[in-house]
C-alpha cells in the first residue's frame, strides 16, 4: 500500500527513533504507518490478534516494525528495523532504535545516520536510565534536530492529565540541557500511541494542546544543508583490486566534492595520487557529494597501499591524523562499564570506518562532578580524558569535522561509551 505522498525524489531524511525500552517507540512508529496509509488496518489486526495470543495485547503497533520472531516473544526490538514513510515535504528512512541496552551497539549504527530523532518518554514513568543513554548519544552521535513524543498520555495511565505533561516536559528539559540541546528548540507532543492521539490525528482528549501533532512536527524538521563548500573528507569503508582497471577505494562522502583528476591524499596511510574515474551506483561520474556512496579508481597505488580507516582528502587540506605517540582530548559519556576505568584502559575506538585501540593516558575531569584529574571514572559519568591511540587514527576536532570527530568506544563485546575530540595534540 503506497501512501498519498509517496515519491522518491523528494528530499530524503532518516529518522531515528530513541527511548527506553517500553516508552513506546515501535508503538509509535507503527501507528504512523496505519494513520497515513503506509500500512493497512487488517496487517495491525492481524498482528494484534497474534500478540493476544502471545498475552501480549495492544503489542500489534509495535510487531508492524519487529519483525524477528525473538522479538515478538520477549516483547522487545533486538535489531535495527529499517522502514520508509512520507510526509508532504520528505521522503523519510525510518529507524526504529532498541531501547534495550545490549542493543546500544545497534542503536549508535541506526543513529549516526539519523539527521532528526524522536525521543519516545512515557508519561506515567518519565526520565529512566535509557531516556538519558539514548539522549545523550543522539547528541555525541550528531542528531542534530529532536522532537519529544510524551507518550501514554491516555485514560488508562495519566487520563490526558494537562499537569502531568508539564512536569514531564520539565523533567525531560533538565536532561536536554545536560545533553546540549535547547530545549526551547525542540517540540514536546502528547500523545497516545496506542489510541492514535496527537500522532497523526489531533486529538479531542487534549484540548489544552494547541502545538502541532507529532507527524506535522517530523513535517517541519529542517533538512542539513550538504557541506559541498567545506574541504574533501571521505571515509574508506574497503578498498578493492579490479583487473583491469587497478585500485579502487569505495566509502562515503561526508563532506565536500570528490573531483575525477585531482590527487588525493589519504591518512594516516599518507599515500596519495590521482583520481582517475568516479563510479556510483555502476555509472561513471566527473564529480561526487556528501552522501554519496563511490567508488574510485586511483592511479598508481597498490591496494595494499591504503585500507579501511584511512580517510581521503585534497592535499591542500589533509586529513587530520593522530599518531601512535601523539594525543587527542575527547568528552566522553560512558554508558555501562563493566568496572571503574582509569588511566591504562585501552578499550577499542570505533570512528567513521576505523577501529583502533585506544589508551586512557589522563582522566582530565570528571564533567558531572567538576572533579578535576579524578582517580576513576564509572558507569554513567561523563569526562574529559586525553587519549593516545595504538597505532595512528585518522580523527578530526569537533569545531572542525563534526562530522569524523564522534567516536565510540566498545569493550568485551558491547559499547561502553560514546564521544567527541575536541582537540588533535600534534607533535
Amino acid at each position: 500500500m503506497s501512501s498519498q505522498w509517496e515519491d522518491k525524489s523528494k528530499p530524503h531524511l532518516n529518522i531515528v527513533f530513541v527511548g527506553h525500552v517500553d516508552h513506546g517507540k515501535s508503538t509509535t512508529v507503527g501507528r504512523l504507518l496505519l494513520d497515513t496509509g503506509h500500512i493497512e488496518a487488517h496487517v495491525v489486526e492481524k498482528f494484534e490478534q497474534e500478540a493476544q495470543e502471545r498475552g501480549k495485547p495492544g503489542f500489534g503497533f509495535a510487531y508492524v516494525m519487529d519483525g524477528l520472531k525473538e522479538e515478538r516473544e520477549r516483547g522487545i526490538t533486538i535489531d535495527v528495523a529499517h522502514k520508509e514513510f512520507f510526509t508532504p515535504r520528505y521522503y523519510f528512512t525510518v529507524i526504529d532504535a532498541p531501547g534495550h541496552r545490549d542493543f546500544v551497539k545497534n542503536m549508535i549504527t541506526g543513529t549516526s545516520q539519523a539527521e532528526a530523532a524522536v525521543l519516545c518518554v512515557a508519561a506515567d514513568d518519565g526520565v529512566n536510565l535509557q531516556t538519558k543513554e539514548h539522549t545523550f548519544l543522539a547528541r555525541v552521535l550528531g542528531v542534530k534536530q529532536l522532537i519529544v513524543n510524551i507518550n501514554k498520555m491516555d485514560m488508562n495511565t495519566v487520563n490526558h492529565s494537562e499537569d502531568r505533561f508539564n512536569a514531564v516536559v520539565e523533567e525531560v528539559s533538565e536532561l536536554l540541557k545536560v545533553a546540549g540541546f535547547n530545549p526551547a528548540d525542540v517540540p514536546f507532543i502528547p500523545c497516545s500511541a496506542i489510541k492514535g492521539d496527537n500522532v497523526y490525528n489531533k486529538s479531542d482528549n487534549m484540548p489544552w494542546y494547541k502545538g502541532p501533532t507529532l507527524f506535522e512536527a517530523i513535517d517541519a524538521i529542517e533538512m542539513p544543508p550538504k557541506p559541498t563548500n567545506r574541504p574533501l573528507r571521505l571515509p574508506i569503508q574497503d578498498v578493492y583490486k579490479i583487473s583491469g582497471i587497478g585500485t579502487v577505494p569505495v566509502g562515503k562522502i561526508e563532506t565536500g566534492v570528490l573531483t575525477a583528476g585531482k590527487t588525493v591524499v589519504f591518512n594516516p596511510s599518507q599515500k596519495s595520487a590521482e583520481v582517475k574515474s568516479i563510479e556510483m551506483h555502476h555509472t561513471n561520474v566527473d564529480r561526487a557529494e556528501p552522501g554519496d556512496n563511490v567508488g574510485f579508481n586511483v592511479r598508481g597505488l597498490a591496494a595494499t597501499d591504503i585500507r579501511r580507516g584511512d580517510v581521503a582528502g585534497y592535499t591542500d587540506n589533509p586529513p587530520m591524523f593522530v599518531r601512535h605517540d601523539e594525543t587527542f582530548v575527547g568528552q566522553i559519556q560512558l554508558m555501562e562499564i563493566p568496572k571503574a576505568v582509569g588511566a591504562g584502559y585501552t578499550p577499542v575506538f570505533h570512528a567513521h570506518t576505523s577501529q583502533v585501540a585506544v589508551r586512557f593516558v589522563d582522566l582530565l575531569e570528571n564533567s558531572k562532578t567538576k572533579e578535576a584529574n579524578p582517580p576513576f571514572l564509572k558507569t554513567g559519568d561523563a569526562a574529559l580524558v586525553r587519549f593516545q591511540p595504538t597505532k595512528p587514527m585518522a580523527i578530526e576536532q569537533m569545531d572542525m569535522f563534526p562530522e569524523l570527530a564522534r567516536f565510540a568506544i566498545r569493550d568485551m563485546g558491547k559499547t561502553v561509551a560514546a564521544g567527541v575530540c575536541m582537540k588533535v595534540e600534534k607533535k
